[in-house]
């Protein structure tokens, strides 16, 4: 396994990666720089847009069109012209930011909010957005974090961060809505779950707030299957490339030493 630090800008907290496989795009945000961030990795060129609150979640469009969940708003973003566009608003509390997100098989935005400036116990929630309507499908949230399906889209796995669990929900892809089955995976040790992605074989990945890696987890049966160190402290999320190696952000920490706290990585699991 070989890592490598893609970039680094100082950047507080570098979130949300999510991999085009049709472009070979990377997206990603800097959610309190407000930075959306365009990286061609097979050009290496970077481009960034600045929006005008916390940014937190990308959802991949067509042709280097993205839609990004900001405080303020969802913008659509052209990374081909670099404009951008105010889409929707959900009617959220004024105290909250969207964070983590996914669409779901048929379209649905899945969004889950935070208390902002300050974390509140129990005060986000998980919404659904869908062609101008949208509802609550999982409350009481204090982190709302990952959010991942499984492989045949019937099931959805939820990190609220404070808790060290991984929830599993049954999913209705009919309706949008999900019902409580358990706690899959539960964290014992310094790291917390943050940001989740599924590979190809139905594993879960998971970054590690505090725990300084990224780890891999068997849904089935709760067990990690390994974790990869990184050089900083805090993880935040990652995102399966083309060739099933990982990108991975993270943010920067209280540790005068932790330099490389606030970079974007890449892992090679496969070396193709």
């Amino acid at each position: 396994m070989v890592s490598s630090l893609v970039f680094h800008n100082n950047s507080e907290l570098l979130e949300g990666p999510i991999f085009d496989s049709t472009n070979n795009h990377l997206y990603f945000v800097s959610i309190f720089d407000f930075l959306v961030y365009s990286y061609n990795t097979t050009t290496k060129e970077l481009l960034s847009i600045k929006l005008d609150s916390p940014t937190s979640c990308i959802y991949l469009l067509e042709d280097n069109t993205i839609l990004v969940a900001s405080k303020n708003g969802f913008y659509e973003i052209d990374f081909n012209t670099l404009t951008k566009k105010i889409i929707f608003q959900i009617d959220i509390d004024e105290s909250v930011r969207y964070n983590d997100g996914i669409k779901d098989p048929y379209g649905r935005i899945l969004i889950g909010t935070m208390g902002y400036p300050e974390v509140v116990e129990n005060k986000g929630e998980v919404f659904s957005y869908y062609k101008g309507q949208y509802k609550t499908i999982i409350k009481n949230t204090t982190i709302s974090n990952g959010l991942a399906f499984s492989i045949d889209q019937n099931e959805l796995y939820f990190i609220d961060t404070p808790t060290k669990k991984v929830a599993k929900y049954r999913y209705d892809k009919n309706t949008g809505n999900v019902n409580f089955d358990s706690f899959i995976i539960e964290f014992k040790g310094n790291g917390s779950p943050d940001g989740m992605c599924i590979d190809n074989e139905g594993m879960l990945w998971i970054a590690e707030w505090g725990g300084s890696c990224v780890s891999q987890w068997n849904p089935n049966n709760g067990l990690k299957l390994q974790e990869i160190k990184l050089p900083c402290t805090n993880v935040t999320s990652c995102c399966i490339d083309h060739i099933g190696n990982l990108y991975v952000t993270t943010a920067k920490s209280d540790d005068e030493n932790d330099f490389y706290g606030g970079g974007l990585y890449y892992l090679e699991l496969n070396k193709n």
